[in-house]
C-alpha cells in the first residue's frame, strides 16, 4: 500500500471531509493513513442468434472503483474503510440493486452516459494487541468460503459484526458473527432480507506445500453448511503443478428440502511458455446450491458457466495457454455443464473462447475475450435452443 498522497480524488475528498469534521490540519490527519485499491473498466458485447430471443443483443459499459483506507489509531488499533464507486445513480441505470457492491452497468444501446454512486462498504476497527491475533469489529467483508469479501470486478458480500483470527503454529483458527448482511442484494443466490444472523467457524493449516481448511456456517433460520478443502503447489523438474480439491454440503432449514452437495477438483500446470488447467465439479442429484456468490471457492465458475444451484450437474473446464511474450498470453478455453432442472429434462450449456491477456506492468492488466456460448434444454426428446451467442469482452484493470 502507498501513502495517501497518491490516492484518488474520491478518497482525498473523503479524508478531507473527515479532517474538517475534526478540525485537524490535513497533514496531521493523513500522516498515518495508507491507501490501496483498484479501477476496472469492462465492455461486454453479446449477440444471440436464436430467433425470437428475449434479448438478442446486449452492449454495456461497466465501471468499478474500490478505494481502501487504513488509518493507524494507536499501536494496537487501525481503522479500515472501503469506498466503492460502482452503484447505479438514483436516477436510473441498468446496474444491480443497492448494496450489491459490484459494477455500475450502463447499457450503451438504450441509454446515454450516466453518473454512478459512491458507497461506503467497509467501516471497521482492527485490533492486534494480542499476539498472533486479529479482531475486526464493524462493517466489513464476509470472509467465508461461501462469500466474496473483496472483488475488484464483481459484487461483494458485507456484514456488520466481529471476525477473529488467531494463529498457533501451523494452524489458524477463525470465528465470526454478523447480525446484519447485504445478502438480500449481493451475491448470485440471495437469501432472506439481510437481517438474519450469520455465524461461522473455521480452521486453516499449512503442512509443507499443502494448505487445508475446514469451515462451518449457520445462517439463522435459512441453512447450515460445512466445507473441507485442500490445495497444494509443487515444483517437478521446473514444472509448476497445482491441485485444489473441495467438498461442500448445504442443508436448507425446513422439511422436505433437497440435499445440496458439490465436489470439485482443479489441476494446473505451468511449464514456462505453456500453461494448462483442467477442472471438474459435480453436484448431488437433489440439489447443488453450495455458494452465495458464484465467485466463491465453494463452487466452480467459468466465463458464462457455473455449477452453483444446479442439481445432478457435471461441469468440465479446460484451458491451454501459450506465452507469446513474457507479458502476453494467448489461451483457448472450453467449458461444458449439464444438469437436470426438472424430471425428464436435461439442460446443457457450453462455451468456447479465446483470451488474449496483456500485463503491461505489475499494476495494469488488460484482456480481450471472444467466443461462443450455447444453451439448450431437452424434454421428452425435444430440444429447444435458448442461446446461440457470439460474445466479446474487453477489460482493463489498474491496481494501486
Amino acid at each position: 500500500m502507498k501513502k495517501i498522497a497518491k490516492l484518488s480524488l474520491v478518497a482525498a475528498v473523503a479524508v478531507a471531509g473527515l479532517t474538517s469534521a475534526n478540525a485537524q490540519p490535513l497533514e496531521e490527519a493523513i500522516k498515518n493513513v495508507d491507501v490501496s485499491g483498484s479501477v476496472v473498466y469492462r465492455y461486454n458485447d453479446y449477440r444471440n442468434d436464436v430467433t425470437g430471443a428475449a434479448n438478442p443483443t446486449s452492449n454495456n459499459n461497466n465501471y468499478k472503483v474500490g478505494v481502501n483506507l487504513s488509518s493507524k489509531v494507536n499501536e494496537d488499533v487501525k481503522f479500515n474503510s472501503r469506498f466503492i464507486v460502482g452503484q447505479p445513480s438514483a436516477n436510473g441505470g441498468a446496474a444491480g440493486a443497492d448494496g450489491d457492491n459490484g459494477f455500475a452497468t450502463l447499457d450503451s444501446s438504450v441509454n446515454g452516459d450516466q453518473g454512478v454512486d459512491v458507497t461506503l462498504s467497509h467501516a471497521y476497527f482492527g485490533y492486534t494487541g494480542i499476539a498472533n491475533t486479529t479482531v475486526n469489529v464493524g462493517k466489513q467483508g464476509l470472509t467465508t468460503p461461501w462469500t466474496v469479501a473483496l472483488d475488484s470486478d464483481s459484487n461483494e458480500q458485507t456484514g456488520t459484526g466481529i471476525l477473529a483470527l488467531s494463529t498457533m503454529g501451523p494452524v489458524t483458527l477463525a470465528g465470526a458473527y454478523f447480525n446484519q448482511t447485504n445478502l438480500d442484494d449481493s451475491g448470485d443466490v440471495n437469501i432472506g432480507d439481510g437481517s438474519e444472523d450469520i455465524a461461522t467457524v473455521g480452521a486453516i493449516t499449512t503442512l509443507g506445500p499443502v494448505t487445508a481448511d475446514a469451515w462451518y456456517l449457520d445462517a439463522q433460520d435459512i441453512f447450515d453448511t460445512y466445507t473441507i478443502g485442500a490445495k497444494g503447489a509443487f515444483d517437478v523438474s521446473g514444472i509448476k503443478l497445482g491441485a485444489d480439491a473441495r467438498w461442500v454440503s448445504l442443508d436448507l432449514d425446513g422439511t422436505n428440502q433437497p440435499d445440496n452437495t458439490m465436489a470439485k477438483i482443479v489441476l494446473t500446470g505451468d511449464a514456462g511458455l505453456v500453461d494448462a488447467k483442467v477442472a471438474y465439479a459435480m453436484t448431488d442429484d437433489e440439489g447443488g446450491l453450495t455458494a452465495l456468490d458464484n465467485d466463491a471457492v465453494t463452487t466452480l465458475l467459468g466465463w458464462n458457466l457455473t455449477i452453483n444451484n444446479k442439481a445432478d450437474a457435471d461441469y468440465w473446464q479446460a484451458v491451454l495457454g501459450f506465452d507469446i511474450l513474457s507479458n502476453l498470453n494467448l489461451s483457448a478455453n472450453y467449458g461444458n455443464v449439464e444438469w437436470t432442472p426438472a424430471a425428464n429434462t436435461t439442460r446443457e450449456q457450453e462455451e468456447v473462447y479465446a483470451q488474449l491477456l496483456y500485463k503491461m506492468s505489475k499494476n495494469l492488466t488488460t484482456y480481450v475475450r471472444y467466443g461462443t456460448f450455447t444453451d439448450e434444454t431437452s424434454t421428452a426428446g425435444a430440444t429447444t435452443e435458448i442461446n446461440d451467442d457470439t460474445r466479446g469482452r474487453l477489460q482493463v484493470e489498474y491496481t494501486f
